[in-house]
């Protein structure tokens, strides 16, 4: 073990002095909160200026309402209305087509964002067409529909000698507040989007430990060996001590890196009063964590070691990425039934254990025996890659030339 951690020391305070990885130790965690944020905000900006809509109205009474209702609900910041309704044609004696035609070249030319047609038949089929050149505009999109359908619900309403005040309070929305149960009895307040959210960061925050340290454990692999210095290193110490001390120092450059990032967040939640998970869950879903990795790191050394190329590496990491994307697809299942059947085999198969439990463990704490059994599997699993690691990388290490098959390297794992 002195020769094993005498290798994870050095590979750790190499790697940790790279600009690589100090870039990315900040650059990550910027990325992500951009990735998070920034749609949203920049979805969420208001207009600088007014937009200005055309409007056919076939039926005769709607432009006006629809006019009054878009300047009175959407201001600029600066008190402007938000969108000018222009209206191009209306009466039922109107030839739409026509006025279409006319309405498409004033948008063509930039002289109306776009503009919506409303068939006398409106009130029957309530379908209606908006064109522009762009059609992307879901805000601008949402806001029109809503407040035409708002207008034409309440005139059906008053036709039939409803007031559509009463109605709007007797078909109120009821707003669902949730609470989840804990097994002594605790409650907490748990919505949806505080249980993805924290699962999501724990796959995230798996995804890129194993992607980026993973790639860095075959790329040493791989330059050590094309410089042949990895025959230098064996001459004195054996591939287990070699093995072990470059997982070692590349998981704790890894777990340092989510250390940092997990004050961080920290840092952040309490900044602004949010609790994503328990402590006690935290703290299991952290032995998850660690034990999926050792297990990742297990398979990335078994697979790089018999590589002899770049491009080998890069395909070899491609498909073990593929395997980290997979529960990612599942999360929504998951955590609208976490106790369903195709979640509980799912846990106890290792290489998705971890983000499995991620899900689970957020929405409903699985049993005391799932956790158990599944923590012994995932661990039993990490020992034997890393020994079936061992053996690939003992022999791998010092093989150039031809890529081995599968058989072959079957065989190198039977070798004692």
């Amino acid at each position: 073990m002195n020769k094993a951690l005498t290798v994870a020391r050095w590979e750790y305070l190499e790697k940790i002095k790279s600009k690589a990885f100090l870039i990315s130790l900040f650059l990550m965690p910027i990325i992500m909160i951009g990735m998070g944020v920034l749609p949203t905000l920049l979805a969420s900006r208001p207009d600088t200026e007014s937009r200005i809509l055309g409007l056919i109205d076939q039926t005769g009474e709607l432009s006006r309402p629809i006019a009054g209702r878009l300047e009175e609900r959407y201001k600029l910041p600066s008190g402007k209305p938000n969108y000018v309704l222009k209206v191009l044609a209306e009466g039922e004696d109107i030839d739409v087509s026509e006025v279409k035609k006319v309405a498409d070249a004033m948008v063509l030319r930039k002289e109306i964002e776009g503009y919506a047609v409303l068939q006398a038949t409106v009130f029957r089929d309530s379908t209606m067409e908006y064109r522009s050149m762009s059609v992307g505009n879901f805000r601008l999109n949402e806001r029109l529909t809503r407040v035409i359908n708002n207008i034409i619900t309440e005139k059906k309403l008053r036709e039939q000698g409803l007031d559509p005040q009463v109605v709007q309070r007797l078909t109120a929305r009821i707003e669902l507040k949730t609470t989840k149960l804990r097994e002594g009895g605790e409650a907490e307040e748990a919505g949806f989007e505080k249980v993805f959210f924290s699962a999501y960061i724990f796959m995230m925050m798996m995804f890129f430990l194993v992607v980026t340290s993973g790639q860095l454990l075959v790329r040493s692999l791989l330059e050590e060996k094309s410089n042949r210095v990895a025959e230098v290193l064996m001459s004195s110490c054996s591939a287990n001590d070699l093995m072990v001390g470059k997982i070692l120092g590349l998981s704790g450059l890894g777990l340092t890196q989510m250390a940092i990032w997990g004050v961080i967040g920290l840092v952040i939640t309490l900044q602004f009063s949010i609790t994503l998970i328990s402590l006690s869950n935290a703290l299991i879903l952290i032995i998850y964590f660690v034990l999926g990795y050792l297990l990742y790191a297990a398979i990335f050394v078994g697979a790089g070691a018999p590589t002899t190329t770049e491009q080998e590496a890069q395909q070899i990491t491609g498909y073990l990425v593929i395997i980290l994307v997979m529960p990612i697809v599942l999360a929504l299942p998951v955590i609208q039934n976490p106790d369903s059947m195709l979640a509980k085999v799912l846990t106890f198969i290792p290489l998705v254990t971890p983000t499995m439990m991620a899900l689970r463990i957020p929405v409903q704490t699985p049993p005391l025996l799932e956790i158990v059994v599944s923590l012994v599997l995932l661990g039993a699993s990490a020992v034997a890659a890393m020994w079936a690691a061992g053996k690939i990388f003992r022999i791998g290490m010092l093989t150039y030339g031809k890529r081995p098959s599968l058989k072959e390297l079957a065989r190198w794992v039977r070798t004692s």
